[in-house]
This record gives structure tokens, C-alpha cells and sequence, in this order.
């Protein structure tokens, strides 16, 4: 790993960190808020790929361990890594390294614009929002004693949120590959 990558790292901890600073949104019937700062997943995954988005999350895990208050709301501590929202949490560097393969394998400089677009988008849904919730959501019926099943079932409502942070990150991340190509540069 080279100082580029730490950088990057670093940089993408510190936008996930103020996409933060969004106030989440809390739900009465599900205790899992919604937050800005799921779509760093997408973000950090397509712009700077599989290893350095999974990075970027770890390191934001080591700071909520740690107490800093970097969640949304200002939240941070171990007590929230074991509450409802852990396994989304922990989750994120997963989701970000699922992301960024699907990335990296699908956005080419050879390929179209649309076909850009196209791979970002599916790249943003599958590890963002699949993979994310397959983590999430088992862990939200297990710490809350929820029903898989309704656990699941309730965070549907998060679905339409999320695929227009898929759209937004889509959008960004293409916008920084046509400026800055750091996909195939990704290591």
C-alpha cells in the first residue's frame, strides 16, 4: 500500500464521516435510522475500489469503536457496533469491497458511457444494498429478537432511499472516472 492509497483511505473515511453530519432519519417501527452515510458504500466501492473502499470503512469501525462520535447523530461508542444498526455498520466494509469488484470488473475505459453508467448502478445495488442488507438485517433480528422474516419485511421501506443513493453515487462516481480514471489503477 502506497501513500496514494493511504490518502485515499483517509479521504474517503473523512466524506463518509460528513456524510454523517446528514441528521438521520428514525423510523418508529424498525430501530435502524436512515442515514446519508450508507451511500459512502457505493461512493467509496466504485470511485476508489474493492481493497481501499473496504479500508476506508474498516478505519471508520476502528473510530466508532474508539467513541468518536462519527455515525450520523453523532453517535459512536461500542454500544452502538452491538446495538441494531451493528451488522450495517460492520456490514459497510463488506458492502464497499462487494462494490468495488463489481466495479472494477464491469467499468472498463474501453466501454461505453452508458455501459459506465450501467456498471456503477449495478455495482452501487448489488454490494450496497444486497450485500448490506444481507449482512444487516440478520444481525438487526438477532440483536432485537425480531423474526427474520418481519426484520426484513421492515426494512423495505429503506429500498426506494437507497436506490436513489445508488443513483447519486452512480452519477459521482462516473463523473470522477471520466475526470480521474482510478479504476484501472486500482490495487
Amino acid at each position: 500500500m502506497n501513500t496514494r492509497d493511504l490518502v485515499l483511505v483517509a479521504l474517503f473515511t473523512a466524506i463518509i464521516v460528513v456524510l454523517g453530519l446528514v441528521p438521520p432519519i428514525t423510523l418508529g417501527f424498525i430501530p435502524v435510522p436512515i442515514t446519508a452515510q450508507s451511500m459512502g458504500v457505493m461512493l467509496a466501492g466504485c470511485i476508489i475500489g474493492a481493497k481501499r473502499g473496504a479500508l476506508a470503512f474498516l478505519l471508520l469501525v476502528l473510530l466508532v469503536a474508539i467513541g468518536l462520535p462519527v455515525l450520523s447523530g453523532g453517535r459512536g461508542g461500542l454500544a452502538v457496533l452491538a446495538g441494531p444498526s451493528g451488522g450495517f455498520i460492520f456490514g459497510w466494509a463488506v458492502a464497499a469491497f462487494v462494490t468495488g469488484l463489481i466495479a472494477e470488473r464491469f467499468v472498463k475505459p474501453a466501454t461505453s458511457e452508458a455501459r459506465q453508467f450501467a456498471g456503477f448502478f449495478l455495482a452501487s445495488v448489488l454490494g450496497g444494498i444486497v450485500v448490506l442488507y444481507g449482512i444487516g438485517v440478520p444481525w438487526l433480528s438477532a440483536v432485537t429478537g425480531t423474526p427474520l422474516a418481519a426484520a426484513a419485511t421492515g426494512s423495505l421501506v429503506f429500498i426506494p432511499g437507497d436506490l436513489l443513493k445508488a443513483a447519486i453515487a452512480t452519477l459521482a462516481a462516473r463523473a470522477v472516472y471520466a475526470g480521474y480514471p482510478l479504476l484501472p489503477a486500482r490495487v
